[in-house]
């Protein structure tokens, strides 16, 4: 069985980090830190464990804040372009999931002493993200904030690189929600461009998941974005971002953004739809099989969807999107495509029994539509 994830936050890694501090600071009482910090972990989950060694900081570390930050910045590890996996502590400095609870501590103590915490997270994102700790700063003073950003956007580091989208996405999973953002995106758009192009694909996915945090609440801004940044014969990464950063209106069918690939409305007809079973027990597949045909002399590139109507305990249903293929089909040309689904167990979903629906869907658009029985 694999190590828990929270174990990541242990007793050594404490005790080492304790031993950095005080090799710089002979003030600092590492051994206090030490008991303060491992004093009942073990029944404490991850970020549990991280705000408990984050107050034993607050027990042990200079009462001035100033003081208290540039021993930890002194204690960091000197390397500052290491991969994230390669960021374990050694002899030479702390890095890894112990700066997590150093830079809470800059943000729990730093807003009164703005520039100076900014700096301090660009220099502990180095070492592991402080894309967490960067998101208070940004909601109490946004424009204050945001030169800091766009510096961050260009800095020869590409940790620093990618706080500047990761730090600042307006729905940052298990972070604070950044509301003005979600509100408003676009002052970040600027800063999301600088970035799409970037060599480190590192930075390049978190561009990507930003401007799919920003479809959620503006889906036409991010397919303008998308349509903009695809226009001038982009070079296949971007084209890669950019197709990731859509994936959640591609499956939602949203015509700006099908458009914006290339996928028009399609001139094309189911010539036939048939499920290889219109009674599903729990526990088995379905084949789907579908022939298209083109109602065009031209050739059409197709995006083709199935959609699947689960039933509810209410009885009404709620539909859930499935990628199947692409193709590029010939003026009046046919094709038939066939793909499995099964039912069966998953965590994100409680099934019911009754009526369900298979719809077939191409460039967005519907084609149609048949029902069957799920029996649990």
């Amino acid at each position: 069985m694999p190590e828990p994830f929270k174990n990541l936050f242990n007793p050594g890694m404490i005790a080492e980090m304790g031993a950095h501090l005080q090799r710089h600071d002979a003030r600092f009482d590492g051994g206090r830190f030490e008991r303060l910090a491992t004093h009942g972990l073990d029944a404490l989950e991850l970020k549990q464990r991280s705000n408990h060694i984050l107050n034993a900081l607050d027990e042990t570390l200079p009462d001035d804040f100033a003081a208290a930050v540039r021993l930890m910045l002194t204690a960091l590890h000197p390397e500052e372009h290491a991969d994230l996996s390669e960021q374990s502590m050694d002899a030479r400095g702390i890095r890894g999931w112990a700066v997590m609870p150093m830079a809470d501590y800059v943000a729990r103590h730093g807003l009164a002493d703005f520039d100076f915490s900014m700096d301090a997270l660009k220099q502990m994102t180095k070492r592991m993200s402080s894309e967490f700790a960067v998101r208070p700063f940004l909601a109490h003073d946004p424009e204050r904030a945001m030169p800091h950003v766009r510096d961050w956007a260009t800095d020869e580091n590409y940790h620093v690189r990618r706080l500047a989208s990761e730090g600042t996405r307006p729905r940052l999973p298990w972070g604070m929600r950044l509301n003005h953002l979600v509100k408003d995106p676009t002052p970040l758009l600027p800063v999301l461009e600088t970035l799409r192009d970037d060599p480190e694909d590192y930075v390049c996915r978190s561009v990507a998941n930003h401007l799919n945090d920003i479809a959620k609440d503006h889906p036409d801004l991010v397919s303008a974005t998308a349509r903009d940044w695809l226009a001038d014969g982009p070079p296949e990464r971007r084209r890669k971002l950019v197709r990731h950063a859509c994936r959640t209106l591609i499956k939602q069918g949203h015509a700006p953004t099908l458009k914006a690939f290339g996928f028009g409305r399609p001139r094309v007809k189911l010539a036939s739809f048939e499920l290889s079973r219109r009674k599903v027990r729990f526990g088995q597949d379905m084949l789907i099989r579908v022939a298209l045909l083109s109602e065009t002399d031209v050739a059409q590139d197709l995006l083709v969807d199935y959609v699947v109507h689960h039933r509810k305990a209410n009885g009404t249903t709620s539909p859930k999107v499935f990628k199947w293929t692409t193709l590029r089909l010939p003026g009046r040309a046919g094709s038939a495509l066939e793909k499995r689904h099964m039912f069966r167990p998953v965590t994100t979903r409680t099934y019911h029994n009754g009526t369900h629906a298979i719809e077939i869907q191409i460039n967005g658009c519907s084609l149609g539509r048949v029902e069957f029985e799920l029996v649990m």
